[in-house]
């Protein structure tokens, strides 16, 4: 019998779409190729931000994991509540909405990024390998990609069967195929920060912190004033993750990113006005954040379609999206677990098929989550929506407030039979 081709993906970007292909498409029984211009893995330095992960990619995750399922919890910290309330100018709080059966957990992104990072071989990647371009054969079975060795400026090429676009929501791949493509402003701006408060767990601003929140270490935090909202969470290992949105006109970005430098006057300015909104205990715990950053909010109409011949879109190069559903990592995960699935059961001379159950799988989910993320942004910033008033925390129906939870999300929780049917013993 003749033995059947092992197939060959290469996989631009290794942020965490990238590598939970890696993961999903080894398993498929592909050889893969990971490009990541980045020169080493992250650090973990307490810079950078927060996700949660929903119950679809927890199980998703802990399949990948060697037969180690448990490292995901030493990972990661619960959060069973997710919590809506309003503060008001006088500094009062009351609850608008609450699920306690949230069943999320909170990570860090380098935790994570690192923990699925450690379960792959480390020679399948490329680091400091910057992509230049890619070419498809004429029969459109390969496809070679450049790139640039950034340490020696030398310019290799790689050939495999298929190309993973996994470079974010600015991807450059994406738009070698949609040269009109542009990202769409949400209205707002957000600062983030992780404060790192081991050493003064004991400390006036934690002790504060956990009094007024006394749910924190279980609990996301959404708090809600007037035409802003801010999002809190602890993390593994003695540290809080903190957004602050603020609605401003688009500001005009630099580089291939869509995260803002910031000053010494910025930071001192984003403090003054924290005070005029937030009560005491959580302003001081921005204060004592160490490099706070600004992210611009993007995301985008959904696509209407994520393959071109051997190339695919995964993760925000599919579909960009602001974060208010937490999706983005959850999307790239299940993305991957799908795609993965997908050419297994077809197999490289069934590739064109394979791609085309998994946009038809992915596509119609993501693009109602990314709408939704959309809408639960405006609501939760008091902007325009387009079919009612916009949402006031002082006036709004305890009906209104219901949309606020995570669980409202379309497919929230939700595994499609071919990625389920893989998972029922996890």
């Amino acid at each position: 019998m003749e033995k059947k081709e092992k197939a060959k993906a290469v996989i631009v970007g290794g942020s965490t779409a990238g590598i939970s292909c890696a993961h999903a498409l080894l398993r498929a029984g592909w050889d893969v190729v990971v490009l990541e211009k980045a020169g080493g893995p992250p650090t973990g330095s307490p810079t950078g931000a927060g996700l949660g992960l929903d119950r679809p990619a927890q199980r998703i995750i802990q399949s990948w994991l060697n037969g180690h399922p448990h490292l995901l919890h030493l990972a990661t910290v619960p959060l069973t509540i997710d919590q809506n309330q309003a503060t008001d100018n006088a500094k009062v709080t009351r609850t608008l909405a609450r699920d306690d059966n949230f069943n999320f957990r909170a990570a860090h992104w380098a935790d994570l990024h690192g923990l699925l990072y450690n379960a792959l071989p480390p020679d399948i990647f490329l680091r400091g390998h910057q992509y230049l371009s890619f070419c498809i054969s004429e029969v459109k079975t390969t496809v070679t990609v450049k790139a640039k060795v950034l340490q020696t400026d030398e310019v290799i090429e790689i050939k495999g069967n298929l190309l993973v676009a996994a470079d974010g929501c600015l991807s450059s791949i994406r738009q070698s195929f949609l040269s009109d493509f542009k990202l769409r402003y949400s209205g707002y701006c957000a600062w983030r920060g992780v404060l790192d408060f081991s050493g003064i767990e004991d400390s006036e601003i934690i002790k504060g912190m956990r009094r007024v929140y006394p749910d924190l270490g279980k609990c996301l935090y959404f708090d809600l004033a007037s035409g802003t909202h801010s999002v809190f969470y602890e993390l593994l290992n003695k540290r809080l993750n903190w957004v602050w949105y603020i609605n401003q006109p688009e500001p005009i970005m630099k580089g291939n990113s869509v995260t803002m430098r910031v000053s010494n006057d910025m930071i001192k300015n984003m403090h003054e006005e924290a005070e005029k909104v937030w009560l005491p205990e959580f302003v001081k715990v921005i204060k004592e954040t160490k490099e706070p950053f600004i992210n611009a909010m993007y995301d985008c109409d959904p696509l209407k379609q994520i393959f071109w011949s051997n190339i695919v879109l995964i993760g925000d190069a599919a579909h960009p999206t602001t974060p208010h559903g937490l999706r983005s990592t959850n999307m790239s995960i299940l993305d991957a677990m799908v795609l993965g699935k997908s050419l297994e059961k077809w197999g490289v001379e069934g590739l064109l098929s394979a791609l085309e159950e998994y946009q038809t799988v992915r596509l119609p989910v993501t693009s109602k989550q990314v709408l939704h993320s959309r809408l639960l942004g405006r609501i939760k910033q008091g902007l325009a929506l387009p079919d009612r008033e916009p949402f006031n925390p002082k006036t709004a129906s305890p009906q209104d407030c219901q949309e606020l939870q995570q669980k409202t999300m379309p497919f929230f929780a939700d595994l499609p039979s071919l990625v389920d049917s893989t998972l029922c013993s996890t």
